[in-house]
């Protein structure tokens, strides 16, 4: 390791390496970098002894300061596939990434970093993309290695953004909020991972430059983070979790007294600490996406009971009852409009509640119109759109609402067949197995990993057999297999928690009391109470754990809930009353029933998550940088004070809705510090004209037209970093449409090697080759806008593979199957 250190010091910032326990990744083109014109507002100081140079202080020392919580956040996504939830590693990473998309304006983030080095700015982009594909297989080390990737790019721009001693200060800081990671770990119970955190920032400590300078400049300092260390691996060891989240305090609190040695600014360090109390910030967001269900949670569980809702809406369009499935949709928007579910929607996928919304505009029309192909293609947009949400707001707890959306299908294909449309009630299960094996909200995989002979059990043994027995109209088969299928979908939402279960079950009996209501509308009575029969039935015999939940998170709503709002849905089927009415008074129930639960639940982790936050509020009160900030900017300090106090607020509540307003305000705050405060970017971006002057100088070309053209068969929303649908399934001869529905300027480029053999080659922009394609969008043409499609006709049956230029290493790609 010595010998490692003494060679990077003599290489300077060319080696990437300097990064704490990064690979070395050397750029010309970051060297360039280094001579970037500084604004009137920096004061270069030169060099240092040892011939580093020195500290630059104004808006570009705040961007290299936000540039480490990206760092930071990296290793907390790697910190939670260690903790075993490899899942919401990956989700974190999809937030990094979005917020990173949208860090916009002239001191943005990604502005910034495009405009200091285009070789980091690539660079980390791919391997933040390689982070959470690695996470989402269950590649942890994969990700780590991505992570150090990633950060090292960004190091690089540090460098040449701040100078090479206030990078050393950041890189400190770096391994400091790298050790509180291991508090998180603890706190979900993995203590190896914790361990395995203390070792892996122990050796990146050793392999930095920073660890003889920290040595030199503060040796209390540095023996006290290498005593922390130590510390997490033997409390570790112990599965002492208090002991472990102690001692992680202690080595953050160790690199944060080292940083004010290193460096004479003490701006650079104040604002670097802000940094590290914003990569807490979003620590504690983790921790609560990591450990179990939350108000997030509770507010997918109401997208869930949606999709279940609209797709009884086109039921009964198909059936004829025009005025009732338009009542459907009508009152899902109402609810929406309401309901808590539409900002956290909102806020955490901008394009997905957008289609939303859109999606039940023209659902409502369509049923208006009669339109019976509108009316399939609007439901299939709300449900895909809500997918996104639900996967956005659940994270790795989204399989088991998908669990509750396909007991409540299964449902819906038992009533067709009982009313003489075995068909249709065969094709619905298909989608249902399309699903499935598409693995959508991730539900495939993680039932395998729950039980292979569970998985089994209820794919080939169940799920096959009750869509045979559906084309074969065998009265026996269906019934078995419809009760296979969901004894094995409530002994998977079993294996978790009482309070992620009851989103599940909140989805399933909702969808059975509609089913009621749909069935009376039809004129079934005597079906409509048997199906609210079959909703009480499921809740009496413990609907796995959801019922004492609710009785124990609050009794009086439990009444309201079983006797009241459940027996009014009976009572009405069974006198002939208003079952609808009566299915919408106990929807309401439900979902306050699930929100009850998750709240009462939200237990250690949702503690130990607000105080995370309430910790950062304690240090920032007694650190140095609290004057620093309220002497720079009396309005930054007093946003930054108030957006921690609703943050913590919050987190006691089960919400982590405040991370990004906290997250925003102690970037503004690191501005104000460095004395650049009418720098900051507003609120998650930037400034708005910097994008419209961007997208001014692209251009589209052949088959890249405003709006959507009607005669389009299929729609692709081409979102932030993602095409929805990732794959589509067409006809030869159909007339596909890429939407632009959010985010950057995007194209749409078929991979040369994944087309069928006779086939045309097709891109945005009309180019005839993927190196033209790809060359076109440096040249900015090819583009898709806002407000834009491309438009593409399929005249060749295969799988085109195909992706879009810009966001490709975030993995933006996706397929399309023609069938003859």
């Amino acid at each position: 390791m010595p010998q490692r250190r003494d060679l990077l010091k003599t290489v300077g910032i060319a080696a990437t390496g300097l990064l704490a326990g990064c690979p070395s990744q050397g750029s010309s083109e970051s060297n360039t970098a280094a001579n970037t014109e500084t604004t009137a507002q920096e004061a270069t100081a030169g060099t240092d002894s040892s011939g580093e140079s020195g500290v630059s202080v104004g808006p570009m020392t705040a961007v290299a300061t936000e540039w480490n919580v990206y760092r930071a956040r990296l290793y907390d996504a790697v910190a939670l596939g260690r903790a075993g939830a490899p899942g919401a590693g990956a989700t974190v990473a999809q937030n990094i990434f979005a917020r990173f998309e949208g860090a916009s304006g002239e001191y943005g983030a990604h502005e910034q970093l495009e405009s200091t080095s285009k070789a980091a700015y690539e660079g980390f982009e791919e391997a933040l993309g390689a982070v959470q594909s690695s996470l989402s297989e269950g590649d942890v080390s994969g990700a780590a290695s991505a992570a150090n990737e990633a950060s090292g790019h960004l190091q690089t721009a540090q460098q040449a953004a701040a100078g090479q001693r206030a990078t050393r200060v950041l890189d400190l800081l770096l391994l400091g909020s790298r050790a509180s990671n291991a508090a998180m770990a603890g706190t979900l119970g993995a203590f190896e991972g914790a361990a395995t955190i203390a070792e892996e920032t122990m050796t990146a400590f050793e392999d930095a430059l920073v660890y003889s300078q920290i040595e030199e400049a503060d040796a209390e300092s540095y023996e006290a983070f290498e005593s922390a260390l130590a510390g997490i691996s033997s409390a570790a060891g112990s599965e002492d979790a208090s002991g472990v989240t102690e001692q992680a305090r202690a080595a953050l609190d160790a690199t944060v007294s080292g940083a004010y040695a290193l460096v004479q600014e003490e701006s650079v360090a104040g604002a670097g600490h802000l940094a590290t109390m914003q990569a807490r910030g979003w620590d504690a967001a983790a921790l609560a996406a990591g450990g179990g269900a939350g108000a997030d949670y509770a507010h997918a569980t109401t997208l869930n009971t949606y999709r279940a809702r609209v797709h009884d809406a086109g039921w009964l369009a198909r059936a004829g009852e025009l005025d009732t499935a338009a009542t459907m949709v009508e009152d899902v928007f109402a609810h929406f409009e309401s309901a808590a579910a539409h900002d956290a929607l909102e806020e955490a996928d901008g394009e997905a509640y957008e289609a939303f919304e859109s999606g039940l505009s023209d659902l409502s029309s369509a049923i208006e119109n009669e339109n019976t192909e509108g009316v399939a293609s609007a439901v299939e947009t709300v449900d895909t759109n809500l997918v996104a949400g639900i996967e956005a707001l659940a994270g790795g707890n989204a399989p088991v609402l998908q669990s509750g959306f396909f007991r409540a299908r299964f449902a819906d294909a038992r009533e067709l067949y009982r009313q003489g449309k075995a068909s249709r009630a065969a094709t619905l299960v298909s989608d249902l197995f399309g699903r499935f094996e598409k693995n959508q909200l991730d539900f495939h995989e993680t039932l395998e990993e729950t039980s292979e002979d569970l998985y089994h059990r209820f794919e080939e043994e169940h799920l096959a057999g009750l869509q045979s027995a559906y084309e074969n109209g065998e009265d026996d088969a269906v019934g078995t297999h419809h009760d296979g299928v969901l004894a094995a979908l409530l002994e998977f939402e079993s294996a978790h928690s009482a309070a992620v279960a009851s989103g599940s079950g909140a989805t399933y009996m909702a969808g059975l009391t509609f089913d009621a209501a749909a069935t009376s509308t039809l004129g079934n009575a005597d079906r409509a109470a048997s199906t609210a029969q079959e909703a009480l039935a499921f809740f009496e015999s413990g609907a796995a754990g959801y019922h004492e939940a609710l009785e124990d998170a609050n009794e009086d709503l439990y009444h309201r809930f079983e006797d009241e709002a459940l027996g009014g849905v009976i009572s009405a089927a069974n006198d002939g009353g208003d079952v609808y009415a009566a299915a919408k008074t106990f929807y309401g129930a439900a979902i306050e029933s699930v929100t009850a639960v998750v709240g009462s639940s939200s237990g250690e982790t949702g503690a130990a998550a607000a105080s995370i936050v309430s910790d950062v509020f304690a240090t920032f009160e007694n650190a140095a940088v609290h004057d620093k900030l309220e002497n720079a900017d009396a309005a930054a300090y007093e946003g930054y004070e108030a957006a921690l106090n609703d943050y913590v607020a919050g987190l006691e509540s089960g919400s982590t809705d405040g991370a990004t307003a906290f997250a925003d305000a102690a970037r503004t705050a690191a501005f104000a510090v460095v004395g650049a405060v009418d720098s900051a970017p507003s609120g998650s971006g930037g400034h708005s004209g910097e994008s419209e002057e961007t997208e001014s100088s692209l251009s589209g070309g052949p088959n890249v037209v405003e709006g959507v053209p009607e005669d389009a068969d299929h729609v692709v929303d081409m979102q932030a970093v993602a095409f929805n649908p990732e794959e589509l399934t067409v006809s030869v001869g159909d007339k596909v449409a890429w939407k632009h529905a959010g985010g950057e300027a995007h194209n749409v480029v078929a991979y040369e090697e994944e087309l069928p053999e006779d086939a045309t080659y097709w891109a945005s922009g009309g180019f005839e080759s993927e190196s033209a394609a790809r060359e076109g969008w440096e040249n900015g043409k090819g583009a898709v806008q806002s407000g834009q499609s491309y438009v593409h006709t399929f005249e060749t049956a295969g799988e085109h593979g195909y992706f879009c230029v810009p966001h490709e290493a975030a993995g933006m790609v996706g397929t399309v199957v023609v069938e003859e």
